[in-house]
């Protein structure tokens, strides 16, 4: 097992596209390895530039992510993208196809396309999608676009993986009260208003801008917003320059960086403590004289779980 896994690192640093895929497929999976595997990488990583693109449903994300992408290529940047998908109740895999989603540039040299699942996350972005990013990021990547499922209270996860994040939004949708009421300003680096040709495209970028002039005292920078067309590319070339424009700004951002690292390492302990946890009391069967007891109501599952952390901290 450990052999596979040094053939498969050594494979990706010679720039083994089916390397990469089996790595990544490995550690997503989280078989036997993956913890050493990532544990070897990470100090490979930190080159490149990773950018979230969230918005709601119908935005138009993947058509402008395609766009984006061939802008880049254009520019000599290798590109990877990680889709990601909502997870499927019965494989729980990915609803979604990456061929499917991105067939414009799936097969384009210099572009590696993954879709991954939610796999239940909170922010639709995974702890495995955060480790993608370093195996793209290792394997020479210079460009990471991560697109995700939809937009909404709990889709700001992107923010805390992402050097700058897109926030995609369109006519006629009510995106600018969505904007306000999830939560989006905070994370948006650039707003897109996509599929400006359409009716009401003004007034969007108008309340957009209202309420980004309303927050002039709470945000310091200014947000930038880019008319988009993604079906014909009109305004991606305006958008790239906002972007790298903005990628060089963050990069001086060094208290928003450790603030990035300081909750990645609070989401691996929480979930490693948790998998622990699990693992021991399910191994013991203790557990389901619990489960027996709260199912009776003889209990509540309140304190059983205070119960449990506070044995385990002694």
């Amino acid at each position: 097992m450990k052999k596979e896994w040094e053939t498969l690192i050594n494979e990706i640093r010679k720039g083994s596209v089916y390397a990469l895929a089996q790595l990544i497929t490995k550690v997503e999976n989280r078989d036997q390895g993956w913890l050493e595997t990532m544990q070897i990488i990470y100090p490979e990583t930190g080159k490149a530039s990773v950018i979230g693109i969230t918005g709601s449903p119908g935005a138009g994300k993947s058509t402008l992510t395609d766009r984006l992408t061939h802008k880049l290529l254009e520019k000599g940047l290798s590109v990877g993208i990680i889709a990601i998908d909502p997870t499927s109740p019965f494989s729980g895999g990915a609803i979604l196809g990456d061929r499917l989603r991105m067939k414009g540039v799936s097969n384009t040299e210099g572009v590696f396309v993954r879709s991954m699942a939610t796999r239940g996350a909170l922010g639709g972005l995974s702890l495995a999608a955060r480790d993608v990013v370093k195996i793209m990021d290792a394997f020479g990547k210079e460009i990471i676009l991560i697109e995700t499922v939809g937009v909404g209270q709990d889709e700001v996860e992107v923010i805390k993986t992402a050097d700058l994040t897109i926030v995609v939004c369109m006519p006629g949708t009510g995106d600018g009260i969505q904007a306000i009421k999830a939560g989006i300003m905070e994370i948006a680096d650039i707003f897109v208003v996509n599929k400006s040709d359409q009716e009401g495209a003004d007034r969007l970028v108008y309340d957009i801008q209202s309420m980004l002039d309303i927050a002039t005292g709470k945000f310091s920078k200014t947000i930038p917003i880019v008319k988009t067309v993604a079906t014909t590319g009109e305004g991606v070339e305006e958008l790239v320059t906002k972007l790298f424009q903005g990628l060089e700004s963050n990069k001086n951002e060094i208290a928003r960086q450790e603030a990035r690292v300081k909750e990645e390492i609070l989401s691996l302990l929480e979930k490693e403590v948790a998998r622990r946890i699990r693992v021991k009391w399910s191994q013991s069967g203790d557990i389901d004289s619990l489960v027996k007891q709260v199912f009776d109501r003889k209990r509540d599952p309140y304190s059983i779980v205070q119960e449990i952390v506070l044995s385990e901290l002694r």
